[in-house]
């Protein structure tokens, strides 16, 4: 029996056996071919109707152009390798480059080897080839990188188009397991069957990472920071315990322990089953004040299990994971179905919908978001949106549309500045009227601030005044505060989230809410600490919002309050 320590990202005990999970052996896996001829035939089917479909808005450009046209383009239609020839100048080079890459170039052919040489599908190697060619040439700041880098892009999108999208779901085999990994992105969960994950092991990460927060989220026991040897092999199919309340791995344990482990589990599944008597109960404290528990979710999934416990609502929907584990943006119609159904699911119960917190660790290869030097510091949140109005309106636009179906409010991530919020408000007034001209029904809906930084908690006044509530979003205001990065695993023991600067701001943020008339909750990782929950409300915290999974054990922690005795 080997034992290792690691950090607990959320508690519960699992037991079963290990699998590794690596990217490329499960993707190629996952998405083999069977004839590699016929992938290799679909392919250039798909490649010349694209080739056809360039062709076509090169000709449409062209004719704006005649003036400076080349007289050769006015005579019989050419195939378009041809017109790169002639013009490779002019004010369509665009799409001739994009012609080329389809024509002869390096992605052509790094997709028709994928094929051959790795046995896949057309639509995984296009995928491959894509992601392989931004992820090696993203830190290249020369504009002519960055213009092939969005052609491949755009080429992938239309050939995806016509093969059609592999399916993202990433095979963890026929039973489930204790999944290990060196480190686990958003998307990377976000594909895994959670019928087929006991737990979730990790060499890299960290408690407060998001893909840490996601596992809670799926009620799913994950520990992080463990020394998993190099030569994984010897962990593969070995029989693991994860415990996930201290963080410990036992591997190949002995009969002593792994009878121990199995009455602890059973003890456990008995305690949550005790649980369960709560999920009807009010979250009233033993004095009679009302603190209402909200759920944090982050899919249409969750929706069932908030319901389950009992949640009042929804206080956080982390809405940036509708742009994870994707190949392109969601359009507004897709983004009005997910939000309206999630109004008529909770009915009368607020749904608060945390506009898309994209950059740092939440990104996609379609979003194309610069490397940075450090990106938790950079352009996210509301920064990235305003930078992307286009993309920051149609997400709006879809919120207002689907108010008409329920009781939602929306909640703005990363804001620091009242300017800020100046050009949040000019945006959501834009699309107003842009409703009321259509004749699109709409509510007026509450908003809020997600206070997350020092900077908002320094001006919680002034910040307060713009909105009907405000958000403490616990994990970046304890990582800015301590300017340590969360997800660090050389800083867990270091990275205090009970610090007394952070319960300070906290109460800060509260008084400051409080003194505008603004409700304030709780919506970090730390509203589901039940060693500070009757910190939290004789701080006067209005609300907690925690994963599901959190909703009982905190209510239980509450209705034991007696703010009456403080």
């Amino acid at each position: 029996m080997e034992i290792y320590k690691g950090a607990s990202a959320f508690a519960g005990i699992a037991i079963g056996k290990i699998r590794f999970y690596r990217k490329g052996e499960y993707q190629i896996r996952q998405h083999q071919a069977d004839d590699v001829k016929k992938e290799l035939k679909n392919f250039d089917v798909a490649r010349r109707h694209v080739m056809q479909t360039l062709k076509e808005e090169y000709d449409r450009m062209s004719e704006k152009q005649m003036d400076t046209a080349d007289p050769e383009l006015d005579m019989e239609p050419q195939p378009l390798d041809r017109i790169v020839k002639v013009n490779g100048e002019n004010g369509t080079n665009q799409i001739l480059e994009q012609a080329e890459l389809l024509g002869s170039g390096s992605f052509l052919r790094a997709v028709q080897s994928m094929i051959t040489g790795e046995k896949v599908t057309a639509a995984y190697a296009v995928q491959t080839t894509r992601d392989e060619m931004q992820s090696t040439f993203s830190r290249l700041n020369d504009p002519t990188i960055k213009e092939r880098i969005h052609n491949v892009s755009r080429i992938s999108s239309l050939l995806l188009e016509i093969l059609g999208e592999d399916e993202n779901k990433i095979d963890l085999g026929e039973e489930p397991v204790i999944l290990a990994a060196d480190a686990l992105s958003l998307a990377e969960l976000m594909e895994m069957d959670k019928e087929k994950l006991l737990g979730i092991v990790t060499r890299k990460g960290s408690a407060t990472s998001h893909a840490a927060i996601l596992a809670k989220n799926m009620d799913i026991p994950c520990v992080t920071g463990i020394g998993i040897p190099q030569s994984e092999e010897e962990w593969e199919d070995s029989i693991a315990i994860i415990d996930g309340y201290t963080g410990t791995i036992y591997l190949e344990p002995d009969n002593e322990v792994r009878k121990e482990y199995e009455i602890r589990r059973k003890a456990d599944l008995v305690e949550r089953e005790s649980l369960l008597k709560l999920k009807d109960k009010g979250d009233i404290t033993k004095d009679g004040r009302e603190v209402g528990i909200y759920a944090n979710i982050g899919s249409l999934d969750d929706l069932n299990s908030a319901l389950y416990y009992g949640a009042k609502g929804i206080g956080l929907l982390r809405s940036e994971f509708q742009y994870l584990g994707r190949e392109n943006y969601p359009g507004e119609e897709e983004l009005f179905q997910a939000y309206k159904k999630t109004a008529e699911t909770m009915g009368d119960r607020l749904v608060v919908i945390r506009t898309a917190d994209l950059g740092a660790d939440k990104q996609a290869s379609y979003l194309e978001i610069p490397v940075e030097t450090n990106p938790l510091m950079g352009n996210r949140g509301i920064r990235l949106s305003l930078d992307r109005k286009n993309l920051f309106k149609t997400q709006i636009r879809a919120i207002y549309r689907a108010s008409w179906y329920g009781n939602l409010g929306m909640m703005y991530p990363m804001i620091c500045s009242e300017e800020e919020m100046d050009e949040v408000e000019a945006l959501v007034m834009e699309v107003k009227e842009e409703l009321k001209a259509a004749g699109v029904p709409f509510k007026e809906i509450r908003t809020g601030i997600m206070m997350e930084t020092p900077a908002a908690v320094m001006i919680g006044e002034e910040l307060a005044k713009r909105v009907d509530f405000l958000g403490i979003g616990t994990n970046d205001l304890t990582q800015y505060t301590l300017a340590m990065d969360r997800q660090n695993p050389l800083l867990q023991k270091k990275y205090d989230d009970h610090h007394p600067a952070i319960l300070k701001m906290i109460k800060m943020i509260v008084d400051a809410g409080h003194a505008q008339n603004c409700k304030v909750c709780l919506c970090g990782e730390l509203a589901a600490d039940t060693r500070l929950t009757e910190t939290f409300l004789q701080m006067g915290v209005d609300a907690l919002s925690v994963v599901p999974a959190c909703i009982l054990p905190v209510r239980k922690a509450l209705r034991a309050v007696c703010i009456a005795e403080m």
